[in-house]
């Protein structure tokens, strides 16, 4: 199975790693078209069995996403044109935070309002030294529509991200890397770089063991601490009675690599 290349959204896979480019310019902007074929591209990366990791990333050195299209939010006139609009965009960066598959945003230029809110429904993020950050729609007089406000509070606190998202204004990647919010900050044109080393690295995992770890931290999002931990039981329970499981505690005890075969 071939993962095809939109208009807006491009893929590769190679080694295991599948890298996703936004290509809408000059700032990539998340226009209908663009949201569309990145869910597509998602549906397509969750069945196809060479992609292990998923890299995310923006085409050209400006922007990762600059936010939504603003000339497509200044068409909305009602209510309900503007909420089918915000839920199709959570719809979507919710089908990218349940990806069985670790997704890797490599943040390679400005990342804001809808740009942000993507790059948080992303696993990881590793971004570049002189990116600026943040969630300015209220200086537009609306507020962000696709998760920002929530999971923004969930990543940097509640103080934090009140502030960000009311005062509206930009912040540079090494505060973004104080508060959390980014895994790794390195310099501007080793981003790409560094995310793909880091997706070898989860690529070589057991397949299993990745996506059962990926479901118990979405628990953690989503449940009591009493019923994450059930999850938690219930996907150990899954991964122990595995192949890999064995090969992996035999590897470990042989003192070699192991060799999974994700069953």
């Amino acid at each position: 199975m071939a993962v095809a290349s939109g208009t807006c959204v491009k893929v590769g896979v190679e080694d295991g790693i599948a890298t996703v480019t936004i290509d809408h310019r000059p700032v990539n902007a998340l226009n209908r078209q663009t949201m569309q074929e990145l869910r597509d591209t998602l549906q397509a990366l969750e069945a196809e069995p060479s992609a292990r990791v998923v890299i995310l990333t923006g085409a050209g050195s400006i922007a990762f996403v600059a936010g939504a299209d603003i000339k497509e939010v200044s068409e909305l006139r009602t209510p309900q044109e503007a909420q089918q609009v915000a839920a199709m965009g959570q719809q979507v960066f919710l089908q990218l935070q349940r990806l069985s598959k670790p997704v890797i945003a490599a943040i390679n230029g400005v990342c804001l309002g809808g740009g942000l809110e993507l790059a948080m429904a992303c696993h990881l993020r590793i971004s570049g030294d002189r990116v600026r950050f943040g969630q300015p729609e209220v200086n537009l007089g609306i507020i962000p529509g696709w998760g920002g406000t929530q999971r923004l509070v969930r990543l940097i606190g509640r103080a934090k991200a009140t502030e960000w998202i009311l005062a509206g204004d930009m912040v540079m990647a090494s505060e973004a890397y104080r508060l959390g919010l980014v895994n790794q900050v390195v310099p501007q044109d080793q981003v790409l770089k560094v995310a793909k080393d880091l997706a070898r690295k989860l690529a070589a995992k057991s397949r299993i063991a990745v996506r059962e770890a990926l479901r118990s931290i979405e628990a953690a999002w989503n449940l009591s601490l009493e019923a994450g931990l059930a999850a938690e039981a219930e996907a150990f329970g899954r991964v122990a009675a595995s192949e890999d499981s064995q090969e992996g505690i035999r590897a470990f005890l042989e003192k070699r690599q192991p060799q999974f075969k994700d069953r």
